[in-house]
């Protein structure tokens, strides 16, 4: 028997069906709750009042999607407010991110939410349904109750320090034109525009080994294999993250003939969108890092790096072929977006064409171990629409290391024609360029980083849908920032950005 009316989660079904077998109502409320405030508990009285017994089921703090700094109180601290009320009879945390876990394991009699819900289109997630289907499978009812409504996320905003006050600043100037409300219409209105991606396909392989230490004779590194996991990286994770927010996104790259590479391509990319030119005498791009495990709170360390990849250019026969194909479907599109790692798909015919044929032309020009000093941008690129690069990216375009980074950012925006530029400094901040307004900088969302692999990509694919759109640059710059600090809290490109998180993040920190 539990002494607290805080339950863990392994042990709440059992507990819960006893309640009921001895003819308790079940009434289960399920939510954040991150500052509880007056309308949550008029919801929660209004909740008991429909049974017996009053579950509270709270999501677990590492499943909260609602930005950085949230929820501002862990777990302890929410399951203790909520166990204080007098109306709450138990209190659970649930290890998931939706609620279809939580009401499978409360299986309550009636499933309360708040008034808003009774409109789906309310439901940012877009969960309510699956949450109705499960309640309904259960043998419950699902209520919408609430007179009294306030927003934690509101006052949190207003009140609390739960981010930077640079970016608190920052999101409240957006807020003013773009309310949350108005946030989620912008990015769903992203769904008809058609993107066409090009660049270099790599896939990013990681090796899990166990570090045992160095060898006694060499003085090496030793390590134990554990695991590997292939990840579809370069312009196919452009493209997955693309496809989140595009119903219409094709992708045009180099890579081998060989049956593996093959396989893998069909994993990531469907067959209506791939328009991927294969050769045997191509070599498929992969990049095999050798790192430790994930430890929860640290960066991923990474051992060593061994790639795979032709040394030369591709035969001219085959670029012939890739401009070919290109040149056949371009007008199709209202955007291309280029991926460009210096690894075969960008030769000088290859970024003429696009440079020509391109209705809208995002560039992103990276700098890496295996071109660094010869894949800078503006030595390969004459005009773009907007482009998105790093530090050290800037500063071979400059020829310089020390720069004034704004300037040059907008040196570079003028010299290319573009409306839009960005500069992502990592750990830093992130620079904003936009043609005839004043330039704009944010900082990092994610104070606490996996791995930073991925995170410029995810930058870019979001910001170029919104310069297409012409949406103000601080905009811009936000969605942007929102993407990358979804992609640095995971291992490379393991996942694509979710957009249901992009949006709930943003209208979390735009709500004031």
């Amino acid at each position: 028997m539990f002494t607290s009316k805080i339950i863990p989660f392994e042990n709440a079904t059992s507990l819960l069906a006893g309640e009921k077998a001895a003819g308790k109502r079940i009434v289960q409320c399920h939510g954040t709750f991150d500052l509880v405030h007056p309308g949550h508990i008029y919801h929660l009285e209004e909740a008991k009042a429909l049974g017996d017994i009053l579950v509270v089921t709270i999501t677990a703090e590492r499943f909260v999607n609602k930005g950085p700094g949230r929820p501002f109180f862990n777990d302890q601290l929410r399951s203790k407010t909520l166990s204080s009320l007098a109306c709450v009879d138990y209190v659970v945390v649930i290890p998931f991110a939706a609620a279809v876990e939580a009401i499978e394991c409360v299986r309550p009699d009636i499933y309360c939410k708040g008034t808003e819900y009774a409109d789906p289109e309310n439901d940012v997630m877009g969960n309510i349904g699956d949450d109705v289907k499960t309640v309904e499978k259960v043998g419950g009812q699902v209520r919408y109750i609430g007179s009294v409504v306030f927003s934690s996320t509101r006052l949190l905003n207003r009140h609390f320090d739960h981010v930077a006050p640079a970016i608190k600043e920052f999101c409240m100037t957006v807020a003013q034109e773009y309310p949350p409300e108005r946030f989620r219409e912008v990015v769903d209105g992203f769904r008809d525009i058609k993107v066409l991606v090009i660049g270099d396909v790599i896939f990013d392989r990681y090796c899990y080994v166990k570090v045992q230490g160095l060898t006694s004779k060499n003085r090496m590194l030793s390590g134990r294999y554990l695991t590997c996991d292939n990840q579809a990286g370069g312009s196919l994770a452009v493209y997955r993250h693309i496809a989140q927010f595009c119903d219409k996104v094709d992708l045009i790259a180099l890579a081998g003939a060989d049956e593996w590479t093959t396989t893998e391509i069909a994993k990531f990319l469907p067959e209506t969108s791939n328009r991927v030119v294969t050769d045997p005498s191509f070599t498929t791009v992969i990049k095999e890092r050798f790192v430790e495990p994930v430890s929860e709170g640290k960066e991923m360390s990474k051992l060593f790096s061994v790639n795979f990849i032709d040394e030369g250019p591709p035969e001219q026969a085959l670029i012939d072929r890739l401009a070919e194909r290109i040149s056949g479907c371009i007008a199709e599109y209202d955007i291309v977006v280029v991926t460009d790692f210096g690894h075969g798909v960008m030769t000088e015919k290859i970024r003429r064409l696009v440079e020509e044929k391109a209705p809208f032309l995002a560039v992103n020009c990276q700098t890496n171990s295996n071109n660094h000093g010869f894949n800078i941008i503006n030595h390969q690129y004459r005009r773009m629409d907007c482009f998105s690069l790093d530090d050290q990216e800037l500063m071979l375009s400059a020829a310089r290391r020390h720069v004034d980074h704004v300037r040059e950012l907008d040196r570079l925006r003028r010299q290319f024609y573009a409306t839009y530029a960005w500069l992502t400094r990592g750990a830093i901040e992130t620079i904003g360029i936009r043609e005839g307004s004043a330039p704009c900088s944010i900082l990092p969302f994610e104070a606490v980083v996996t791995d930073t692999i991925g995170a410029g990509d995810a930058f870019y694919s979001v910001a170029a849908l919104a310069a297409f759109r012409k949406l103000p640059v601080e905009l811009t710059t936000l969605m942007g920032q929102l993407a990358g600090a979804q992609a640095v809290c995971c291992v490379g490109n393991s996942e694509p950005i979710s957009k249901e998180k992009l949006v709930k993040s943003g209208m979390t920190m735009l709500n004031f």
